[in-house]
């Protein structure tokens, strides 16, 4: 049976049509589709409709969000897609975090059918400088392969991979006073050892949809990411095989683009590259 739009997009999700092309967000792990509102905004002052669905087992309880598989996430996506194709003629994809990665499946399987990507802070290692060195390269191990993933998470703590003192003052307020909609506003910052082992299985296949991605990207990475240093931005740029690929480095920001300081000029140049790559179309099918 065919999901309509609203179907797809889940109770937080959004989709807001301004115009032709419409944009689909995807959240980060654990994220909401709230991270990505403002960037929304100001793509759809471009011209741009954009949309953005919830992914499977988030925004909710920590138990809904160990049930679920990266696979139901990228589904999430993969059907809003699909609902948007239906209605728009050109979709482009932009991700946050784990959310590029989803991006970068997607444009393996659809092909060209994805106009554009956007690749926000594309998560393949986790080396920033705010990851614990002992954590990540000893204790991951033991526990993702032991009895022990089924008990243990990972509390995330400020600065939440935002630089911008204001807004994660907003995020510990609503952590703190343990808001029963926190996990819907702001996400859910205990990630269970069974998802960080489903987001290991994600950065391998997006790792193996690289070399088959041709769709155009731009690719958007912090120079302070306190997650995952611009290593990860070389390394897609080195693999994928678009046939117009684009970097740009900001500073003054960390993991959450979105949220963070330099939100408008992300979102700016998001807007930017896909009016260039909407032209470029335009004139590749009047040539024909």
């Amino acid at each position: 049976m065919t999901q309509t739009l609203q179907d797809c997009l889940g109770p937080s999700g959004f989709y807001d049509r301004r115009g032709d092309d419409v944009v689909l967000l995807v959240h980060g792990l654990t994220g909401t589709p709230a991270e990505m509102r403002h960037v929304g905004k100001s793509l759809m002052r471009r011209g741009c409709s954009v949309a953005c669905p919830q992914l499977a087992g988030h925004c909710a309880s920590e138990g809904d969000l160990k049930r679920s598989t990266w696979q139901e996430w990228y589904g999430s996506v993969e059907r809003t897609f699909e609902a948007l194709k239906a209605q728009h003629e050109r979709v482009f994809v932009s991700g946050l975090s784990m959310g590029a990665l989803i991006a970068l499946k997607l444009a393996e399987q659809k092909g060209e059918r994805v106009s554009g990507l956007g690749l926000l802070s594309t998560t393949f290692f986790y080396d920033g400088w705010n990851m614990p060195q002992l954590r990540r390269k000893f204790l991951l191990p033991v526990v993702l392969h032991t009895p022990l993933k089924h008990f243990m998470s990972w509390e995330e703590t400020p600065p939440y991979g935002i630089k911008c003192e204001r807004t994660r003052a907003l995020v510990h307020a609503v952590l703190t006073n343990r808001d029963a909609k926190a996990a819907e506003k702001v996400g859910i910052f205990r990630t269970p050892a069974v998802t960080i082992r489903e987001s290991l299985r994600l950065i391998e296949a997006a790792r193996k949809a690289l070399p088959n991605v041709r769709s155009p990207a731009l690719i958007v990475h912090s120079t302070e990411d306190d997650m995952a240093s611009v290593r990860n931005a070389h390394f897609v740029a080195q693999r994928i095989s678009s046939r117009k690929v684009e970097m740009f480095f900001v500073d003054d920001t960390y993991h959450v683009l979105t949220l963070d300081k330099r939100k408008e000029d992300v979102a700016y140049r998001l807007a930017d590259f896909f009016s260039e790559c909407s032209a470029h179309e335009a004139v590749a099918v009047a040539a024909v």
